[in-house]
């Protein structure tokens, strides 16, 4: 494929795109396979010869698509939403056009310093005490890593480094190893400290967690992977409210806030602290920018060596959209789950499991867990819309996230009636 070809197939596939986008709804949000599918219907070897892209995107409709669970269709509400507009997509079209692997800023210094902005942009837009952010000489800052398991992760890397060898200096006599069996990390069923949780977005009380974990002098670490992206909404920011104790947050806005996978996003109120734990200087890597004080090697922030130029996602997003439009865009999906929430309260038959704060409506049957064990059960086997299931107290419970940025009330008002449907399905059969 020569360049003439790669832009008259570019069109092409945008198109393909946009129409897959604007036509999602008519495709069936679940796909009806069986595991193993795949396999009989490609060859069991790479073709040695070229083949035509017609008969790539001929294959793709007939084999990949069916397959495809589609998370973007207005009839999806399971999980937590993947982001995702036309502006990110073009950006991460260049991202792989340009291909830089930003590990150092001499690799890409646009890449690098990008991203630095983009983070205190993003976190002056959340009102991130001033500490996270990295500024002109800020000791704080922020880095895209590629999900929130991954901050997560790289922040226990770090407490573990810094607390090793804050000990080491205090008792010389102690080896890395005693003090490594001595360690403890403190953390609820819901994982780390946690604000909106994936089961039923609860949060938890970082002003009765964060003095405790000053007093003990021990690293707090706070996920917001989906609720974060909400804080940008001033009647929601009061959610965050404590976060000037932790050494460390992260959010996705890859779940919430238009900007496709991945791009998770961390803040730490120290830099050291990372760059203590990974900092890696082969030769090779070593330029003359580096010890100067004016750049970040972002390689020394996360676990991998490589990362593409994430930044420019959020500098499309933020740019086309502005903040009033990404607020708007969250302040509809919380509406729409409130929406869902009174539907469900108005059938005596139903209850609601947990407060709905932000997009997410955890509800159910009145009943056993089996009933609604057999509720869900139908509901996706139907596949009109889609759901999946938590566990809230020892009850099973039906989780239902607004997730697509197409989906509009009509979409929740035919998910509420194919539910009600069938959940009065259910309590037929256990009658009988």
């Amino acid at each position: 494929m020569d360049a003439s070809e790669f832009r008259r197939r570019g069109k092409e596939m945008v198109d393909y795109v946009a129409d897959y986008l604007e036509g999602i709804e008519g495709r069936p949000v679940y796909p009806n396979v069986e595991p193993g599918y795949l396999r009989p219907l490609i060859p069991t070897e790479a073709p040695q010869e070229p083949e035509a892209f017609e008969d790539v995107i001929n294959d793709l409709e007939k084999i990949i698509m069916p397959g495809v669970t589609h998370w973007h269709s207005p009839y999806f509400f399971a999980y937590f939403p993947t982001a995702s507009s036309y502006p990110s997509l073009l950006a991460d079209m260049l991202c792989g056009a340009v291909g830089c692997i930003g590990f150092s800023w001499a690799a890409s210094p646009a890449c690098t310093e990008l991203e630095t902005v983009m983070m205190d942009w993003l976190g002056k837009m959340l009102q991130l005490p001033e500490e996270f952010l990295a500024g002109k000489d800020g000791e704080g800052g922020g880095v895209i890593q590629g999900s929130a398991s991954e901050a997560t992760l790289v922040a226990l890397l770090a407490a573990r480094t810094k607390v090793t060898r804050r000990l080491q200096a205090a008792s010389p006599e102690l080896t890395q190893a005693a003090i490594m069996e001595k360690l403890v990390a403190y953390f609820s069923d819901q994982v780390v400290a946690t604000l909106g949780t994936t089961s039923c977005c609860s949060f938890d009380n970082l002003l009765e967690v964060g003095p405790i974990c000053k007093k003990e002098d021990m690293w707090l670490h706070i996920d917001a992977a989906y609720a974060g992206s909400a804080f940008i909404c001033p009647e929601f920011r009061h959610l965050l409210n404590g976060v000037e104790f932790a050494d460390s947050f992260n959010f996705n806005p890859h779940k919430w806030l238009l900007v496709n996978f991945d791009c998770s996003a961390m803040w730490v109120k120290k830099r050291t602290d990372l760059t203590g734990a990974f900092k890696l200087d082969p030769v090779y890597l070593k330029h003359s920018h580096q010890d100067s004080g004016l750049i970040t090697d972002y390689r020394h922030w996360q676990i991998p060596l490589g990362r593409r130029f994430r930044s420019l996602k959020l500098w499309f997003v933020f740019r086309m959209y502005g903040v009033k439009g990404l607020q708007a865009h969250i302040r509809k999906h919380v509406q729409l789950a409130h929406k869902f929430e009174s539907l469900v309260r108005q059938d005596s038959r139903f209850e609601i499991c947990a407060e709905v704060t932000l997009g997410l409506v955890c509800f159910r049957l009145k009943g056993s867990n089996q009933l609604n064990e057999a509720l869900l059960q139908r509901i996706n086997n139907a596949k009109k819309i889609h759901l999946v299931p938590c566990h809230l107290r020892d009850k099973f419970v039906l989780r239902f996230a607004i997730c697509s940025r197409m989906v509009e009330s009509a979409h929740v008002q035919f998910a509420w009636e194919h539910i009600r449907e069938l959940g009065e399905d259910v309590l037929r059969a256990e009658k009988k």
